[in-house]
């Protein structure tokens, strides 16, 4: 199969969908709807998971497991919550299947095995994991709790794309609980400011964190705080969401505590959440016609040593060297890989490896073993030079920080060029059709004039930005007093 991608000036979502199958990160599956991870893609995911996981635990916070079944009373009693979700639920109503009596090759569901109460599986885990904390809380000495979960959910979905939008997908979500309303604002706000280190640390990618409008909020929560990206297409995507639940979910599973004061009060409660979105987040961010390209912090192969030879006796001599410089690498804490591999060419392996965005790239031949050189190429410039197989270390390890560092600052002159300023709502159109990304414009406040600009024009409010300025001025589209300006777009 040619391993050669459309290109993203004329198809991004071609695009999109081929790099995601031909790097080898993911597949439909025989569910529709739901997706295989392939091992590159898992690892990469890995790498995310990892480094998310150890700023949760350097915060305080715990991981736990939560059942995947959400008996439906319990799912029901935050109605907000509940409402939200309920389109979006696959529904367990039976415990067992039978062989079908007019063909034994067959099962069928066995209707004398039906539950006593249907069993959602989980769309997120709010309900199961707040009655769970009512048996662990009766004291302010129990307090904070927190708790996150790795785990896989499901919101039946009939439109899908890998990674961004399926049926099932992998996620983290962190369920805390505090004893008072600012412990509360303070851990909602912290998660999303880790997410938003997370995002701009490791995968390079510039965000704007802001808050949620009442519209695009969680369901049950009574603030939704946000990081929001920009792709290279103009789309924005929501990167990940920490919410200010309240007392809304300790009122509905009555979660109460005794206070220093001696007083019974409800807790008040968090919830936050990345995906395998990121995923999608990562390749759309940085990728381009040759196929992926990762930054060294999550790449699962960071450098890739590929031998150029003739014949056994010359192989046997670049693997001294590759093997050396391998160890030298690994030593220095890069992951490495020697393609010795006699089954595929070295342009093949070029191809390929370019094409899965490993961010250095050597080449050793016989010229190279006689000058004591290697040729280097970068995955982000896709430029090539020789370098002294005595500096190749320091080369790399330098070039590990700089590619870091170069695919952030392309990305973030990107978004920032892509914030648009208008006054009309002729303006707004007129930037949303030609020139795409983040509209900052004034809005009334109102849900309905929300919900009109979506009908009109798909465009919805992605965040009112944290620190924004407040300015005076007019909605965009009913003319009516606005306090300040909020940022519109198109999104995944």
């Amino acid at each position: 199969m040619s391993k050669k991608l459309s290109k993203r000036s004329e198809d991004y979502s071609k695009w999109y969908n081929e790099l995601v199958v031909k790097a080898d990160l993911a597949e439909n599956s025989a569910v529709r709807g739901c997706m295989v991870i392939k091992p590159y893609g898992f690892a990469i995911w890995e790498k995310m998971q990892a480094e998310l996981d150890k700023m949760f635990k350097e915060t305080g916070h715990q991981n736990a497991y939560f059942p995947l079944f959400v008996p439906k009373h319990l799912f029901e009693a935050e109605e907000k919550n509940a409402e939200g979700f309920a389109k979006e639920c696959a529904v367990v109503t039976h415990y067992r299947l039978k062989t079908n009596p007019e063909d034994k090759t067959k099962l069928i569901v066995d209707p004398e095995a039906k539950l006593e109460e249907e069993l959602v599986v989980r769309p997120t885990s709010e309900a199961i994991i707040w009655n769970t904390y009512k048996n662990w809380i009766q004291s302010y000495r129990d307090l904070p709790i927190k708790i996150n979960q790795w785990a896989n959910v499901v919101r039946w979905e009939m439109r899908t794309r890998l990674f961004l939008r399926t049926s099932e997908f992998l996620w983290q979500e962190g369920h805390t609980a505090h004893a008072t309303k600012q412990e509360a604002l303070e851990e909602t706000e912290l998660m999303n400011n880790i997410y938003a280190e997370f995002a701009e640390k490791f995968m390079a990618m510039p965000v704007i964190k802001g808050v949620k409008t009442e519209a695009e909020r969680f369901a049950g929560a009574v603030d939704t705080y946000c990081i929001e990206a920009m792709m290279q297409d103009g789309k924005a995507l929501q990167a990940g969401t920490s919410h200010f639940l309240g007392q809304n979910f300790a009122k509905a599973f009555d979660v109460k505590f005794t206070s220093k004061e001696g007083k019974l009060e409800n807790v008040w409660a968090t919830s936050w959440g990345v995906s395998t979105r990121l995923m999608g987040a990562l390749i759309m961010t940085h990728s381009d016609d040759n196929g992926l390209v990762l930054p060294p912090k999550l790449a699962p192969t960071q450098v890739v040593i590929v031998p150029i030879y003739k014949g056994e006796e010359q192989l046997q001599e670049i693997s001294k060297v590759a093997n050396k410089l391998a160890d030298e690498l690994k030593e220095a804490g890069i992951s490495v890989k020697y393609d010795d591999r006699d089954t595929q060419k070295p342009g093949w392996k070029f191809a390929q490896y370019e094409l899965q965005g490993v961010p250095v790239r050597l080449a050793i031949g016989p010229k190279d073993i006689e000058k004591g050189s290697v040729e280097l190429a970068r995955r982000d410039t896709l430029t090539k030079e020789f370098v002294n197989q005595t500096e190749v270390v320091e080369k790399v390890k330098h070039l590990m920080v700089e590619m870091q560092e170069a695919l952030f600052e392309k990305a973030n002159n990107f978004r920032n060029e892509h914030i648009t300023e208008v006054n009309s709502f002729d303006e707004f159109k007129k930037v949303l059709k030609n020139k795409g990304g983040f509209i900052s414009a004034h809005w009334d406040g109102t849900t309905e004039t929300e919900n009109k600009i979506k009908g009109l024009t798909k465009a919805t409010i992605r965040c009112i930005p944290f620190g924004s300025v407040k300015e005076s001025g007019n909605c965009v589209l009913t003319g009516k007093p606005s306090e300040q300006r909020v940022l519109f777009a198109k999104a995944y």
